[in-house]
C-alpha cells in the first residue's frame, strides 16, 4: 500500500517514527506531507494535503496526527470522500475498518504512544472492511459530500 502521512509539529516525533515503522516492518511505501520539524503550524493544512492524496487515488490511505487527533480528524472530513475516524485504542480503529471504511486515521500524539501507535497502524491496515449491512450508510455518507460539494 501507498500510505499518505501528514501532521502539526506536535506529532512530528510520532510521524517520524511511524514512517520508519511503515516502511521497514510493514514494507508499505509512505508519502511525507510534513510537517517537517517540530515548529508551529497548522494542522488543516496537513489534513487537506493527505485528504486530496487518498481520494485522488495518489495514495491508498491516510494517517494524519495533531495533539489530540480532534482537529486534524475534523480538517480531514472537511474534503469530500475522506472517511476519518479519530482511534486511540483497538475496539475503535478494527471498528472504523469494519463498519467504515475508514481511508484516514486520525491519532493524537498526546494521546498515544509510539509503541501503541504502532500497534494502532499495524491492526487499521489489516482490518478489512465487512461491507454488507455497512454499504448503505456509507452510500449515505458520500451523497452527504455530494450535497455539500453541490451548495
Amino acid at each position: 500500500m501507498r500510505i499518505a502521512v501528514g501532521v502539526d509539529w506536535v506529532g512530528y516525533k510520532l510521524k517520524q517514527g511511524l514512517i520508519e515503522f511503515i516502511e521497514q516492518e510493514l514494507g508499505h511505501e509512505v508519502l511525507d506531507f510534513g510537517a517537517n520539524s517540530d515548529e508551529s503550524n497548522d494542522y488543516p493544512d496537513f489534513a487537506k494535503a493527505v485528504g486530496r492524496a487518498v481520494v485522488g487515488g495518489e495514495a491508498d490511505r491516510g494517517i494524519v496526527i495533531c495533539g489530540t487527533g480532534i482537529g486534524i480528524s475534523i480538517a480531514a472530513n472537511k474534503i469530500p470522500g475522506v472517511r476519518a475516524a479519530l482511534c486511540h485504542d483497538a475496539f475503535t480503529t478494527t471498528l472504523s475498518r469494519e463498519h467504515n471504511d475508514a481511508n484516514v486515521l486520525a491519532m493524537g500524539a498526546w494521546v498515544v504512544s509510539l509503541p501503541h501507535a504502532k500497534h494502532l497502524v499495524e491492526l487499521w491496515f489489516k482490518t478489512p472492511y465487512d461491507g454488507g449491512r455497512h454499504e448503505p450508510r456509507l452510500e449515505k455518507i458520500a451523497r452527504l459530500d455530494q450535497d455539500r460539494a453541490q451548495e
